[in-house]
Formats: structure tokens, sequence, C-alpha cells
């Protein structure tokens, strides 16, 4: 059975995480909440926020890790040991470790988007590019690296088209579910300017 956890740390971008938690729990996917480092955790706009597990080694187990952005949450998960460890970890183990927004900065810094290729949030492109050793950034609105796993996104808007690219990369069929929640139907019909 498929398996998925976000992160969430202090600071964190709630429309980018909960878009994550929604999706995967439509689809009847085990997905955890994980705080960085407690089980409350307080988001970037001050909404407060109760999780399931504070992250642990436990995190291996899972078939992807979710980093949403927001720069407080980005700038916290970059700056964690722990978490720069278990992903590495995963990504030796060919697991799917996700960022976006601001979050690709930490697996930038982690090592992960190393000989990658990713996106991440406008202006933020030079800092990834400095810490990714090889990388190679793109400005489309996911990014699926098949050979490192890895799948980068660019900001808030851009958070269900994430949550949808990494189902479908898990093997998920999201057909039903876009038509459900009316996002094919938004991407078919709304003309931006």
């Amino acid at each position: 059975m498929t398996k998925v956890a976000v992160i969430f740390a202090d600071g964190c971008e709630e429309v980018e995480a909960l878009s994550q938690v929604d999706i995967f729990r439509r689809l009847g996917v085990e997905t955890a909440m994980v705080g960085l480092d407690s089980l409350d955790v307080v988001s970037a706009h001050q909404v407060a926020l109760k999780m399931d597990q504070v992250a642990d080694d436990s995190l291996l187990d899972y078939d992807a890790v979710i980093f949403p952005g927001g720069m407080g949450g980005a700038k916290r998960l970059k700056e964690s040991k722990k978490m720069k460890d278990i992903m590495l970890k995963r990504q030796q183990a060919g697991k799917w470790d996700c960022a976006m927004c601001a979050a690709p900065t930490a697996l930038a810094a982690y090592g992960v988007l190393d000989d990658a290729d990713y996106t991440v949030y406008p202006g933020m492109d030079k800092q990834t590019q400095a810490d990714a050793k090889n990388g190679r950034f793109h400005e489309d609105i996911t990014v699926v690296d098949k050979d490192k796993h890895v799948i980068t996104s660019r900001g808030p808007a851009t958070a269900w088209a994430f949550g949808y690219k990494i189902a479908e990369t898990l093997g998920l069929d999201t057909a039903e579910l876009k038509q459900g929640m009316l996002y094919d139907y938004l991407k078919d019909n709304i003309q931006f300017s």
C-alpha cells in the first residue's frame, strides 16, 4: 500500500502542505502529517496545525516524502541535520523526495538535487543552483527527475499540479479526483492574462 508523508515545519506555506494531504487522503492513500520537531506547528500565516507524528527514521518507509514551501519552513528544513540524513538515506534507497516553492533549497543544501533536474520558486533559482552541484533548473510548473527520484514545483498556485504529479508518478489514477475537484475544468477553461 502506498504511503506518503508531508513534513510541516514552523513557517510552512499551509496551502501547499494541506493541498498535498487533501489530495492523497482523497485518493485513499495513507498520508501522515509530520512535524519537523513538534506535533504542534504554526504556519506562515499563523494557522495552528496538529501533526500525526514527529519526523524520525520511520520516514524511510514512506513511498514519498513531501516538503511544502514557505520561507520560514524551508529555512528550518534546510537547517535540519535530522532531515538531511533521512532524505539522503531515502534517495540512496530510491524513494521519492518531493519539494515545492522555497523547499527545493533544502533538498539542494542536502545534496539531493546534485545532478538532478528541478524547479524552485521564481528568483530562488540562483541560490539553488549554487547548492545543487550540476543540477539543472527548469521553469516548468512541476519537474520530475526519474533517475534521482525527485519531484519539484514552483509555488502556491502549483500545489494541485504538484500533488497530482506525485500521485501519478507513484502509479495512482487521478482522473476521477481531478474531475471531481474541477481541476481539469479549471485547467481547460480559465485563461490567465
